[in-house]
């Protein structure tokens, strides 16, 4: 070995040892007849000291001559520090070095490889490799990968088997796009890259493998965010011989495992909410319980008054945000654009200023008297103090406005606490949604969600009001698991596939496999899908998944550091038949 110990775990009781260490030379300081210099490894930052007398002239020479990022071994004797440093681990040793060996030169780095770097995104993602010394971002990934040992510990006490399925496979028309792979063996022929193992899992559960789990790569060729990567891990589960309810408590238990064990936080019990009332009261399905604002909708007590906007809309609804009446006309200008951008698409934005004096004042003072004021304040739960604003038009698009003003007034007053978590179920997600550019149903989840067994008749009648057997796992309004309860027979896979615009031909062809391996006898089972980087993301404090993996994509879906993806050569192209279109 070419180090005795690392250089994060030296402490002042290791005094007088003679050790060896090896690392990266993050920084020197030449004061002449002394030169420190901070050695850095994957455990921390330990300084080595040269003096002049104590130190051989041309060793003294050799370490100021140091350049950063110079792989270096030095050897030496544990001393006690003089001057400590409280902010790091090993800041009350330090070694004086009696050899120095230059194990490999470095030219000078494009970014300063510390915590407060000089490097931009762009320019770090180029250099990967680098920015993946730096501390913060080592980190992160040393999060992930306790993350990843904790779900296996948890994942085995019960039984669960982990399992590979196939990287290759058939591509499916549901969901987002595949990314594609040609067959050079079968000409003409591709393989799909997985979105998700969902149909690999349910026939182990038909194998009998009745606990199955599984840390995995799934793909998806659809635009990116800073909460997608076309490549993303999951933690992928599947449970036989179960119903809803058993699912939700078996992977409660794992979310409040690894806060335990991870973040060293106890979860709160997790709250339960129908997508109904999800919709209904914050306007989307993976709502923020961290504050409250509520919608509070208005239209009895403001229509018919004569202010024609409120009585001309489908919903008038509204939020109370606390103690924001304080708020001047020049914030509440602001608020009103900031509704208005395109982003958002409301027209316009009503005020109410509950005053601490008990009165209302409002941009409608016109149309509305203290009274109707004073009753949409009681319904709004409102004190003096609270600030009224108040969105109306087309029920679904103003649920949405005023989900995205609900969530701007919880960050700029400070109530989305990044040290606070509250975990939803979010639960009887509608089965199917219509899609007008398609003229059809599509599955909200997906095809092989199972109907709630008091809605199946409805199929035939009243197909988008059948509510499914799914539910999704929501914490700080990040949705970060979701699954269902499956079909597990023939005739009800059929009838789904039926509504799904399906003939009988290409349900065969697409997934004849599943529904012949549903008539061998297939149990009835569930299962459930986290986002393994966006939890990661959560337990880390970050809005973005890239930090939380290694080697992530740019917003262009870019490997910049790689320069993937790249144009192949026409042998290549000629071995797979492949014809590129000629550009224009």
């Amino acid at each position: 070995m070419l180090r005795t110990h690392t250089c994060g775990e030296l402490r002042i009781g290791d005094v007088g040892q003679e050790v060896t260490l090896s690392g990266w030379v993050q920084r020197v300081r030449n004061k002449g007849g002394l030169v420190w210099v901070d050695l850095r490894d994957r455990y921390g930052v330990t300084q080595l000291i040269f003096e002049e007398g104590s130190s051989d002239p041309a060793l003294l020479e050799k370490a100021a001559s140091l350049g950063r990022e110079f792989v270096i071994q030095a050897s030496g004797e544990v001393i006690e520090r003089t001057s400590k440093n409280k902010k790091i681990p090993t800041g009350e040793i330090e070694l004086k070095a009696a050899k120095l060996d230059v194990l490999n030169a470095a030219k000078v780095p494009p970014f300063v490889i510390e915590d407060e770097t000089d490097g931009g995104e762009e320019l770090r993602m180029k250099y990967r490799y680098l920015d993946l010394r730096r501390a913060v971002v080592r980190e992160k990934l040393q999060l992930r990968h306790r993350m990843m040992q904790e779900t296996r510990k948890f994942m085995d006490k019960l039984d669960f088997m982990e399992v590979e399925t196939p990287v290759l496979i058939k591509s499916t028309p549901e969901g987002a796009r595949d990314f594609l792979v040609p067959s050079r063996i079968n000409q003409g022929e591709f393989y799909a890259l997985p979105q998700s193992p969902q149909t690999f899992k349910q026939l182990l559960m038909v194998s009998g493998f009745d606990r199955y789990f599984q840390i995995v790569k799934c793909f998806r060729d659809e635009d990116l965010r800073a909460d997608r990567q076309p490549e993303f891990t999951q933690i992928d589960c599947e449970m036989s011989f179960v119903d809803q309810e058993d699912i939700l408590s078996t992977f409660e238990g794992l979310i409040k495992h690894l806060f335990a064990n991870v973040k060293k936080v106890e979860l709160p019990e997790v709250e339960r909410m129908t997508f109904a009332d999800a919709m209904k009261y914050y306007g989307n399905d993976k709502p923020d319980l961290r504050f409250d604002m509520k919608f509070v909708e208005l239209n009895e007590l403001s229509q018919n008054k004569g202010f024609k906007i409120f009585d001309d809309a489908e919903l008038v609804a509204g939020i109370c945000a606390p103690g924001a009446a304080a708020y001047t006309r020049k914030q509440i200008d602001a608020i009103t654009e900031w509704v208005k951008r395109p982003q958002v698409g409301a027209k316009g934005l009503v005020y109410v200023k509950y005053n601490e004096d008990g009165s209302l004042k409002s941009s409608v003072d016109k149309f509305y008297s203290q009274e109707d004021l004073k009753s949409w304040a009681e319904a709004m739960n409102a004190n003096p103090g609270d600030l009224l604003l108040i969105l109306s038009g087309d029920t679904n698009a103003t649920r949405k406005q005023l989900s995205e003003l609900r969530l701007k007034m919880g960050s700029d007053l400070g109530l989305r606490d990044k040290n606070t978590f509250k975990p939803l179920w979010v639960l009887d997600f509608p089965l199917l949604e219509w899609d007008e550019e398609s003229g059809r149903f599509h599955a909200m989840h997906h095809p092989f969600t199972s109907p709630k067994s008091e809605d199946f008749a409805l199929l035939e009648t009243d197909p988008g009001a059948v509510r499914a057997n799914a539910y999704d796992l929501v914490i700080n309004g990040v949705e970060i698991g979701g699954g269902s309860i499956r079909i597990h027979d023939r005739d009800t896979q059929k009838t789904m596939f039926k509504h799904l615009g399906f003939t009988d031909e290409d349900a065969q062809a697409q997934f004849g496999f599943l529904m012949e391996a549903f008539e061998y006898g297939a149990p009835p089972h569930g299962g459930i899908a986290f986002g393994f980087d966006r939890l990661c993301a959560i337990f880390g404090g970050s809005d973005s998944i890239r930090d939380y993996i290694a080697f992530p994509k740019n917003n262009s879906g870019r490997d910049v550091m790689i320069d993937s993806p790249s144009a192949i050569s026409e042998d290549q192209l000629q071995e797979l038949s492949i014809q590129l279109a000629l550009k224009k």
